[in-house]
């Protein structure tokens, strides 16, 4: 049971007795549970013994470490009831009464069933405890009082468990209850202000995903970015696969599909997405964001641009930017190509990436990384052309832009 494994749980009780046919079923449910929350992300440090604790979390605040939830009756929860693991993740409060920070998703979790928190807490019971004492946080002052977050959490958590919608049916409410709780989408999906906060009526339109320097595109049904016009076999593969007819997922969303979403039932899935392609569209997008001064720019650009293209993508992704599903996602008429935000194409050019292999692509293709060929200027130019040929609408892209994504992402 180490790091990114998910084989089967131990069946022993921590006195060495083989469990129950009841046991072993709440212990493979709560492992499947565990699995849908990507407990493994943040409780375990990759290489290390599974959710040990200890991974480093950067914050604009400073750095976060995640507890040991191990059974190790020193340093895990060994010495927890079912009753204190619920309350922690109905309340958002430890064991001895402190606030959480929000790092921790308790906001989504609390939305858990009973039933659910207690399979997950046996899940956590059966694997093998770690004596591994938890790192004290590193945050600046003021971050550090506790008490600050009595404020946070009157303005941003809502407790209380899943209600179903009856309008709706029974699959669509399932996808929402792993979509809102387990699945905490709206954590990176939702634009975060400066309090590290988020509003409901904000939820999953989309945001800079704070130190990782990447950009959680909408789920809403918004044209720029959102799942209103695709098809519901196209969101499931997304998040099953890591790649669809319509993209595919790199960064924090790869290790997502890795961790979680490859294991999930195709049941659930489906159902995630069916609530996902439901969510309504949240603003009217600016089809042409691209202004005069700034479409000067990319008359100075595009020519450079194109050369790069031809040179360095034109074999994969085509000359006209059509692609070749599923390995290579086109880029003509992407809509992730012209969000907004032009995060997310600077850092697949600067750094390259790969889709996550799962037991359903096994074997993904991926991007080379292009820092150490293009200078800030041709990086520019080359996403700048992306972003505005072939029909795309994206505005051009700053050779600044560049710049600050560089230094903060290439060691």
């Amino acid at each position: 049971m180490l790091s990114r494994g998910f084989g089967p749980p131990e069946l022993l009780s921590r006195d060495g007795r083989l469990e129950s046919g009841a046991d072993q079923a709440l212990i493979a449910r709560g492992k499947y549970l565990a699995q849908a929350g990507d407990c493994i992300a943040c409780h375990t440090v990759p290489g290390g013994p599974i959710f040990s604790g200890n991974r480093a979390m950067p914050t604009p605040f400073g750095t976060l470490y995640a507890p040991n939830i191990t059974p190790d009756r020193q340093t895990g929860i060994g010495e927890w009831t079912a009753d204190e693991f619920f309350k922690m993740m109905r309340t958002g409060k430890s064991r001895e009464g402190e606030l959480l920070y929000p790092a921790m998703p308790f906001a989504s979790y609390t939305k858990v069933t009973r039933a659910d928190s207690d399979a997950i807490f046996a899940y956590l019971r059966s694997v093998p405890p770690v004596n591994l004492k938890t790192r004290e946080h590193d945050l600046r002052f003021p971050y550090n009082n506790r008490a600050l977050l009595i404020g946070w959490r009157t303005l941003y958590f809502k407790e209380g468990e899943y209600e179903p919608d009856p309008a709706k049916s029974a699959e669509w409410n399932r996808g929402a209850y792993l979509v809102q709780g387990l699945g905490h989408c709206a954590m990176c999906h939702t634009p975060i202000n400066a309090l590290g906060g988020s509003s409901e009526e904000r939820a999953f339109q989309g945001g800079l995903i704070p130190m990782q320097n990447w950009y959680a595109p909408s789920l809403t049904s918004n044209k720029e970015a959102g799942l209103g016009n695709w098809e519901i076999q196209d969101i499931v593969d997304l998040l099953q696969k890591g790649v669809s007819n319509r993209g595919t997922v790199y960064g924090p969303m790869a290790e997502v599909t890795f961790n979680s979403l490859q294991f999930m039932s195709d049941a659930d899935v489906r159902a995630m997405a069916v609530y996902l392609k439901s969510l309504p569209a949240d603003q009217p997008v600016n089809t042409d964001p691209a202004t005069a001064p700034l479409r000067a720019n990319i008359t100075q650009q595009h020519s450079q641009g194109e050369r790069i293209y031809a040179a360095q993508c034109a074999s994969c992704h085509g000359e006209q930017g059509r692609g070749m599903l599923p390995h290579y996602p086109p880029l003509a008429n992407n809509q992730s190509i012209t969000m907004t935000s032009a995060v997310n194409p600077i850092r697949m050019v600067l750094n390259g990436g790969y889709p996550p292999g799962t037991r359903r692509n096994p074997m993904p293709y991926g991007m080379p990384p292009f820092f150490h060929e293009l200078s800030d200027e041709e990086v520019a130019a080359v996403v700048t052309y992306i972003r505005t040929a072939w029909g795309n609408r994206g505005a051009p892209v700053t050779v600044r832009e560049v710049n600050e994504l560089r230094a903060a992402t290439v060691e």
